[in-house]
């Protein structure tokens, strides 16, 4: 009887903490796992965000001479890039990081701010310039989706204001994808996306290979 009782309580307690988890921390020991198996070198360029990163799982073969490391996870937010950096950002030591993100944080509450988003942003650029106060960082804009045609105006926002942030600082670039993924009447393209309408096929990472290669740093 006491080898039940002491079987049930450890279980509620393993599911206790279990429940207690912060959104993607199986992704993130997902990547832990990958690092203790074989940790990528350093300066690399790092990739680092939200799903449209996630499901670019073929990356390395759009830039070939360029070493990337992939830490795209789930559907991240902002806040979740600020939550994960040690994980996710500074313990890989890389030449440039390149940040999407953004997106999430408007789809995710119908009442957050540009200006709240906008705050997010500068916040973890403030933290990464603090650790690597010379890498560059290149971040690429938020993307229009059929699914979230409600949200451009938001996101056309948003991206104006984080352009014009990094203006005022060296070694930063803002990646104009958004207007490339438009049609001629200002909606979204409906081709570049896999069914649900919200992520890409290989004809949209095509865009955002044509976009982001110029600004990748080259050995």
């Amino acid at each position: 009887m006491k080898n039940i009782l002491s079987i049930a309580i450890s279980f509620f307690i393993l599911n206790g903490i279990y429940a207690q988890q912060p959104p993607f921390w199986n992704d993130i020991q997902a990547f832990k796992k990958q690092d203790s198996i074989h940790m990528p070198a350093a300066r690399q360029v790092l990739f680092v965000g939200s799903s449209s990163f996630t499901k670019w799982t073929d990356v390395q073969s759009y830039f070939p001479s360029i070493p990337i490391i992939n830490r795209g996870f789930g559907g991240s937010s902002l806040t979740d890039l600020l939550r994960y950096k040690e994980d996710v950002i500074f313990k890989y030591k890389p030449k440039q990081i390149v940040i999407y993100c953004g997106e999430n944080d408007f789809a995710g509450s119908d009442t957050i701010s540009v200006t709240t988003v906008v705050k997010r942003f500068t916040e973890l650029f403030g933290l990464i310039r603090s650790r690597y106060k010379d890498i560059p960082i290149a971040y690429v804009s938020m993307k229009p989706s059929p699914s979230r045609q409600h949200l451009m105006p938001k996101f056309e926002k948003a991206n104006m204001a984080i352009q014009q942030f990094l203006k005022k600082y060296k070694k930063t670039v803002f990646i104009d994808v958004y207007h490339s993924m438009l049609k001629p009447d200002g909606a979204p393209m409906t081709d570049i996306f896999v069914q649900d309408n919200l992520h890409m096929n290989a004809k949209g990472y095509a865009i955002w290979k044509k976009q982001i290669a110029p600004h990748l740093l080259k050995d």
